[in-house]
């Protein structure tokens, strides 16, 4: 049950439409339902402002699509993610309208249209190889009801490639930046804007990356103070985030045009002299 169903609910006892009875019965089982091998929460929406999201991953199709009919009978949009083509097939027989990101991973039901944020989302990605995670990253912030860019392939070995679009960082109300290797380019997009940047680590790379340990320490040890970090390959941990700073964060007022100052204005590379204004 999300907040507009329960309104409505009320709304039904008062008017008379719903009879006490059915009301409290609808009630009772609104926090949670027990299916046996789930304990789907229900109440989760009301809570935190989305459904329950179905981590598919150990779970087997029947699972999902059970976890999946239960949130729909109840109201609530659904979203599943690690989720590869069996239990897409198996979500889509009980919802027809259900969405499959491949790259990501991802699958998306009776999605309730939302208003955006004035701030958008940017998804900056190191290499071709992140891209699944930064996907993942990038659908469930667009299925949460933000607007969402993305720069991808802009790693630190040709760090030109990112300076060209700069703008974009300059712009974005928050950033979700996924790399592997060494896991450098949020130290570098934290040094160009005031804005949170969320690092991703991912377990691209060879032997010495320990599938991702070489990158998350890097991002957890980054001098760029606006740097936070989540778990390796949670691009969906990100995402989630990212959301709900940018719901919160920056309700009203658009980020100013030149960050931060007069480095902003070099990467520009505006026709005028750049200066600093002084007090």
């Amino acid at each position: 049950m999300n907040p507009d169903a329960l309104r409505k609910l009320l709304a039904g006892v008062r008017s008379g439409e719903v009879e006490l009875d059915a009301a409290i019965e609808r009630i009772r089982r609104m926090p949670f339902q027990d299916l046996g091998f789930a304990t789907v929460d229900t109440h989760r929406a009301l809570r935190c402002g989305f459904p329950e999201v179905i981590f598919c991953q150990g779970k087997t199709p029947q699972q999902v699509a059970a976890i999946a009919e239960r949130l729909l009978a109840t109201g609530l949009e659904v979203m599943a993610t690690r989720a590869d083509g069996a239990a897409f097939e198996a979500v889509r027989a009980i919802c027809p309208g259900a969405e499959y990101h491949d790259a990501a991973r991802i699958i998306v039901c009776q999605r309730t249209p939302k208003e955006p944020p004035p701030g958008n989302i940017l998804v900056v990605c190191a290499g071709t190889s992140d891209i699944p995670v930064a996907e993942e990253a990038r659908v469930t912030a667009e299925t949460l009801g933000n607007r969402v860019e993305k720069l991808y392939d802009v790693g630190v070995a040709g760090i030109h490639r990112l300076l060209r679009q700069a703008d974009h960082v300059f712009e974005a109300n928050v950033l979700i930046v996924v790399a592997g290797m060494e896991g450098a380019l949020a130290s570098v997009v934290g040094g160009l804007t005031n804005r949170p940047v969320i690092a991703v680590p991912t377990s691209i790379g060879y032997g010495a990356s320990f599938g991702g340990l070489a990158a998350l320490l890097a991002m957890l040890n980054s001098c760029a103070s606006s740097v936070c970090v989540v778990n390796i390959d949670n691009g969906f941990g990100a995402g989630y985030i990212a959301s709900l700073i940018n719901h919160t964060n920056l309700a009203a007022q658009p980020p100013s045009a030149v960050r931060p100052g007069a480095g902003a204005c070099a990467l520009k590379r505006r026709s005028k002299p750049c200066r600093t204004a002084r007090k």
